[in-house]
């Protein structure tokens, strides 16, 4: 009978382990993205505004850094960067009202640049933004 308890501990301890790695396996797929791309579009065509650190200039820019924004208007942002935005928004808690140009980007330079800004200065998002998804968007 102990012997048979050993086993299902065993059993049990192996079948937790295993899941517990497969989980671990799918974070590091994600941590393992390689954002280079969107990075350069990034220090190309947004940094002078937004600046190296994404925190913006106050008053003038929004920050990317930490962004409510961000994080709650996936659309609008996208919209943003290939159509441009004009009228007031509200990023965390304060009001911006400057244009921001389109910035003749592809869609695939929009889905790079937005998993850059939407993983880098404490924004997380698991959830890749795709050349397709960025095609659907119209003003």
């Amino acid at each position: 009978m102990k012997l048979l308890s050993f086993g299902f501990c065993m059993l049990f301890l192996l079948s937790s382990c295993n899941s517990s790695n497969k989980k671990l396996a799918q974070k590091s797929e994600f941590e393992k993205q390689d954002f280079s791309e969107g990075k350069q579009v990034y220090e190309d065509f947004c940094m002078q505004c937004h600046m190296a650190n994404g925190k913006g200039v106050p008053r003038a820019f929004p920050p990317l850094a930490k962004s409510d924004y961000l994080k709650n208007k996936r659309e609008a942002s996208i919209k943003a960067i290939k159509y441009g935005l004009s009228g007031s928004i509200t990023v965390n808690g304060k009001v911006y009202n400057s244009n921001m140009a389109p910035q003749g980007l592809s869609n695939k330079e929009i889905a790079d640049v937005m998993n850059y800004i939407t993983n880098s200065w404490g924004n997380e998002n698991t959830s890749l933004i795709t050349e397709e998804e960025v095609s659907k968007i119209q003003r």
